[in-house]
């Protein structure tokens, strides 16, 4: 269901074109002006995050308050507990890699906020400044992943929880996170607020709140398997992402200026691929806080 109604709607109507980027999910959307949707529209976009799981729109002209307004449209901006947001906007974290800068942020497959109890639900990312080559972002779709499994492995799952954090001092510890994986120079870092909680354990399996399908769920925040070492999980975890990142199961977004692109956390990893040495790379990313606690 949408933050702007309960009610189910009907498929995308025409004025838009959709492409799909794979086989197996993501759409590319032309002709689609985001910063002016009426709730109409606004559910179509909706339906096709939740059909396709990771959606880039071309060709959107945001400024910071606009752009602002439209992610509150999605549900409530979260704050990242250990990056600063941009001292005008906040909820904005402005992800630069420049000319000089040797390490990328986001470098390694994950899911974002999934050391929050209630992970964040959906991330957008929109391009201000692409490098002339490089720089796409790939994704993993975790829910056609789990329906690959056996069932005998779906059995072992069901019961199984991961432990996540998001401390990169204790996924550096437990060689979950490569070096690289820092931030850029030019970007902030914070101490989360005491309040804010960074640890968490999540099914290992969890069932898709507008789908109601069943999805994997872990990432390169998840340190361990609950009632397990991080070295007898480590086993279980290292076959689960070789099937999760199996190319079939992939989709890849060649960015453009101007292009936003979102992507739902509940079922999909994430890895910005940093092969773009020399070149500059400004985004704005704004992050959808989770509204449940996945079970």
């Amino acid at each position: 269901m949408t933050p702007e109604t309960s009610a189910a709607t009907e498929a995308p109507a025409a004025g838009f074109d959709v492409k799909t980027l794979s086989g197996s999910f993501g759409a590319e959307v032309r002709g689609l002006d985001l910063s002016n949707l009426d709730k109409d529209r606004f559910e179509q976009a909706y339906q096709l995050m939740v059909e396709h799981k990771v959606v880039v729109f071309r060709d959107q002209h945001f400024d910071l308050d606009s752009y602002e307004a439209f992610a509150g449209r999605w549900g409530r901006i979260h704050k990242h507990p250990f990056m600063r947001g941009m001292d005008s906007h906040p909820g904005i974290l402005e992800i630069v890699k420049t000319e000089t800068d040797r390490r990328a942020f986001g470098n390694a497959w994950h899911s974002d906020q999934m050391f929050n109890p209630k992970p964040a639900k959906f991330t957008m990312l929109y391009a201000r400044e692409v490098p002339d080559r490089g720089g796409d972002t790939m994704f993993a779709n975790m829910s056609a992943a789990y329906e690959s499994l056996s069932d005998g492995m779906k059995t072992m799952l069901e019961t199984l929880r991961g432990w996540n954090v998001g401390s990169r001092e204790k996924l550096r510890a437990a060689s979950t996170v490569p070096s690289n994986s820092r931030p850029p120079a030019g970007m902030q870092e914070e101490i989360p607020p005491e309040e804010q909680q960074t640890e968490a354990s999540h099914p290992l399996v969890r069932t898709h709140q507008d789908s109601g399908d069943k999805t994997l769920y872990f990432g390169g925040h998840t340190m361990h398997i609950d009632g397990m070492t991080p070295t007898e999980s480590a086993p279980i975890l290292r076959y689960l992402q070789s099937v999760v990142t199996r190319p079939e199961f992939q989709c890849r977004v060649e960015w453009e200026v101007d292009s936003l692109t979102m992507w739902d956390n509940r079922c999909v990893q994430h890895y910005a691929i940093d092969d773009y040495a020399g070149q500059r790379r400004r985004m704005h990313r704004i992050t959808i806080a989770g509204d449940e606690i996945p079970v």
